[in-house]
């Protein structure tokens, strides 16, 4: 979505502010996540900065009626995203293929998880994603749910910088899914 600024002696710039909550990474919802423990106005300053090109300067200089404005556009995409769960996501030209069988999930892999829960989720949410999800090395013609990852091995510092390029949308709906299968 544009944003139009006109600021007296400057000329109207626009500016690109998300089209939907698919377009945050798990890299600026962690921006948002860290902002939230901040006043209301830093919460709005980051939240704006983050989820457009506008500059920080000009984020400041913008009229209170305005930051209400875009802050409730923002609201209303997050309000409609997507909820669906999709198994398999493509970052990077790289599918990558949640653990097909949560039941089958190796000593190993609850033992990282539960260790980057314990020592924070927010500020270890790429490396639970990255050992939930795996590049797919088999995928089935005839059944898209069914798929084969790459076993775990532990190794996840490249794989956990690719996903914060992962879609907050679903990383919000895989961790719901795996709260719901820990507690269920």
């Amino acid at each position: 979505m544009k944003v139009k600024i006109k600021k007296e002696g400057l000329k109207k710039e626009t500016y690109n502010l998300i089209d939907s909550w698919s377009d945050v990474t798990l890299e600026k919802w962690l921006k948002l996540i860290d902002a939230e423990t901040g006043s209301q106005t830093e919460q709005a300053e980051e939240t704006i900065a983050a989820l457009s090109d506008m500059p920080k300067k000009l984020v400041k200089e913008l009229a209170l009626r305005d930051v209400a404005i875009i802050m409730g556009k923002v609201a209303d995409l997050q309000s409609k995203q997507n909820t669906l769960l999709r198994k398999v996501v493509e970052i990077n030209g790289v599918e990558y293929g949640m653990h097909p069988d949560l039941s089958e999930i190796t000593l190993g892999e609850y033992a990282d998880i539960e260790s980057f829960i314990k020592d924070g989720l927010e500020n270890n949410m790429p490396e639970i994603m990255s050992v939930l999800f795996r590049p797919v090395i088999e995928k089935s013609e005839s059944n898209s749910e069914a798929y084969t990852i790459e076993a775990y091995d532990g190794e996840i510092a490249i794989r956990a910088e690719q996903m914060k390029k992962m879609s907050a949308e679903q990383v919000q709906s895989c961790l719901v899914f795996f709260w719901h299968f820990v507690n269920g």
